[in-house]
């Protein structure tokens, strides 16, 4: 199984430490975001990275410029500006049958085997793993006369599910691609023709979005709460150790925008 892993984008919401370096490459407790993002893949058996870079992508390439001997890593360049739809479809060259794709900041303890076998389970031809809302702020209820009653924190909104990322796509989406942004316009496009499924997830789910959430998921690991690494059933009993990295090239048919 692949995973094509979205690095390219510019990352504004974390300014100002993104003007010199990638999203991606923000520490947390001494690794950067999107070594901890593969790492949750490699300890589910999923050891196949390709990597979609654009902004800053020197600083990641020159990162796994060493190889691994336990992990596959393609980089691929597929330009500065490239909106996440393009940038999954610019990989279309090197991917499989059936592959994952996912953001390179986000943490999740998700089963990546039962999402599979629960994408295999319908006709769609992709699915996408959505996680309960949690508020960013508190609320208060209060009785028909206003009397307040309780105040909550920051409560999960299970009424409203959100995208987490953590895809899982067949190569024949891409006969049904529509637009450059994946989440405005290519998931649109395939639910608009039943093609789209979502696996519910009520674990846990943490985006690095921010300084604020850096520093959070840092605490985590400080406290040793990182549910993201625990060990269920791999999706392959003996993951291949390969040893190999390429720095691809765009394909050839690819816009002027690659760089």
């Amino acid at each position: 199984m692949q995973v094509v892993i979205l690095a390219g984008g510019r990352g504004t919401r974390a300014y100002p430490f993104t003007e010199y370096l990638p999203k991606p490459m923000m520490p947390v407790s001494g690794k950067p975001i999107i070594e901890r993002v593969m790492e949750l893949f490699a300890l589910q058996g999923v050891i196949d990275f390709i990597i979609s870079v654009g902004y800053r992508k020197e600083v990641i390439i020159d990162y796994f410029a060493t190889p691994r001997a336990d992990w596959r890593v393609n980089v691929v360049d597929t330009g500065t500006e490239t909106d996440t739809g393009d940038r999954i479809k610019r990989c279309a060259h090197l991917l499989e049958n059936t592959f994952m794709a996912t953001y390179s900041d986000g943490l999740c303890d998700v089963d990546l085997a039962k999402l599979l076998g629960f994408h295999r389970s319908h006709a769609g031809l992709a699915t996408v793993t959505s996680v309960p809302l949690v508020s960013q702020y508190g609320t208060i209820e209060s009785d028909p006369d206003g009397r307040v009653t309780g105040f909550f924190e920051k409560p999960v909104l299970h009424q409203y599910w959100i995208n987490a990322g953590f895809f899982i796509m067949d190569s024949a989406c891409f006969n049904h691609w529509k637009g450059e942004s994946l989440e405005r316009e290519v998931l649109p496009a395939l639910q608009q023709e039943g093609q789209l499924y979502t696996y519910h997830h009520s674990g846990f789910f943490r985006s690095m979005d921010t300084h604020k959430d850096q520093q959070e998921i840092e605490r985590l690991f400080d406290e040793g709460a990182v549910p993201w690494m625990r060990r269920p059933e791999p999706m392959r009993a003996t993951p291949e150790a390969t040893g190999s990295r390429i720095i691809a090239e765009p394909p050839p048919t690819s816009s002027g925008e690659m760089e």
